[in-house]
């Protein structure tokens, strides 16, 4: 007998598949799936925010200092009139430096960063009056998201993160749908 569900496909697409709902499990706290997808994803998603809450604690900050472009109140960098040797006028921007704190991961924590990245697929977030076009988009490292957001709300829970709740049959095929949430 597999250890794991077949799923009728091939072993690279089940992988792809599995990884795509797995990703979108961990960044939107829910999906709706075919019973047998959803407790395949079921294992997957558990060990990942096992290894959050493990982890989730393990880093260091540190402050240091950054050269940054000076903005007004209303965002817009801020720049000033110089001209050259030649004569000729320009705009530079105004710098300024300013203080930032940032996490420095542990080893173990590094480890278990690079174990979630493995299996989860970065996700790019489309501001929705920006819809269509590429300027404004950014990345979302889901990994971040399970460290900083999802480990903590599980930190005193021992394993059952995720929740199935069958909806009813499909339409088409009668596949058993379900929707699978993070608890």
């Amino acid at each position: 007998m597999a250890g794991y569900r077949k799923l009728g496909r091939t072993a690279s697409q089940r992988k792809a598949l599995l990884r795509n709902q797995v990703t979108n499990l961990l960044y939107n706290g829910k999906i709706v799936t075919t019973e047998a997808k959803a407790k395949e994803i079921r294992r997957i998603a558990e060990s990942i925010i096992a290894l959050g809450v493990k982890e989730k604690d393990n880093y260091e900050t540190s402050t240091i200092q950054v050269t940054v472009a000076k903005r007004d109140e209303n965002g817009v960098k801020v720049t000033e009139e110089k001209t050259s040797k030649n004569g000729k006028t320009y705009q530079v921007v105004v710098k300024e430096t300013v203080d930032k704190e940032i996490k420095k991961d542990k080893p173990s924590r590094l480890h278990a960063r690079r174990q979630m990245n493995k299996i989860l697929y970065s996700v790019t977030e489309v501001p929705a009056k920006a819809a269509g076009k590429k300027r404004n988009t950014k990345k979302v490292d889901v990994a971040d998201k399970v460290f900083d957001e999802i480990a903590p709300k599980y930190a005193d829970r021992n394993g059952g993160y995720t929740r199935i709740v069958k909806i009813g049959p499909r339409k088409g095929d009668a596949a058993m749908e379900v929707l699978i949430e993070l608890v």
